[in-house]
């Protein structure tokens, strides 16, 4: 049997056709959602997301709450036992093994005391990812800002993160942008450790971590 087509076929075509390429053609709706990071970014962006509902419910948690609720996503996003070592600095070398897992033990706690200590307190703020840039010695530098209420100052904060088998992990951070958190560790804990010794530098931060659980310090991002 013969098909039979109409006497107009490229009318018919070119309408829906035209219709379809002006619709691949249009810019996408402002109103869309935008994009969720990828890569590096979605890392931190991960990391804010559980930093802002811990500052949320912060008082009724109290620190041991705050730190409990934090450390699970902050060992995912931190490689503690790299910026262990790096804390060290040349001093590292010269440490036994049962030093060395000490040292990753303390870094670790220590950190995540900053953490439940830094975010105590919720009025509105949130957190903007600015951008995700190659930087040097194969790692990623993500630019980010903590959005506060009217009349605050924004705080800058950035991270910079090298590749595991796990994935994207932070390595540093640098408050106010520029300055390393990795360094200023590095600077005193080898000033400690050359001038009293290693199990000095544990004692340091032991006494840190007793502070920061009574709120003795006030470590704040500012």
């Amino acid at each position: 049997m013969i098909q039979r087509f109409s006497s107009t076929p490229c009318r018919l075509v070119a309408a829906p056709l035209l219709l379809l390429l002006l619709a691949l053609a249009a810019p996408a709706r402002s109103d869309e959602p935008e994009a969720a990071p990828s890569g590096a970014a979605a890392v931190i962006d991960a990391m804010h997301a559980a930093l802002i509902d811990t500052m949320k419910h912060a008082e009724t948690l109290g620190f041991e709450g705050r730190y409990e609720r934090l450390e699970p996503t902050l060992r995912r996003t931190f490689d503690f036992d790299f910026m262990a070592e790096k804390a060290c600095g040349r001093y590292w070398r010269s440490l036994s093994d049962a030093d060395r897992e000490r040292m990753r033990s303390i870094f670790a706690r220590f950190t995540l005391s900053t953490y439940a200590s830094r975010f105590s307190g919720y009025s509105g703020e949130h957190f903007e990812i600015e951008s995700e840039a190659p930087a040097p010695r194969d790692t990623v530098f993500v630019r980010t800002q903590l959005v506060r209420s009217e009349g605050e100052d924004n705080v800058e904060i950035n991270y910079r993160l090298h590749r595991t088998e796990a994935g994207w992990r932070v390595i540093d951070v640098l408050l106010r942008g520029t300055v390393s958190e990795l360094a200023l560790r590095r600077s005193e804990y080898s000033s400690v450790i050359k001038r009293d010794g290693f199990q000095a530098l544990v004692d340091t931060l032991e006494a840190k971590i007793a502070d920061l659980a009574a709120g003795k310090i006030d470590d704040s991002p500012s």
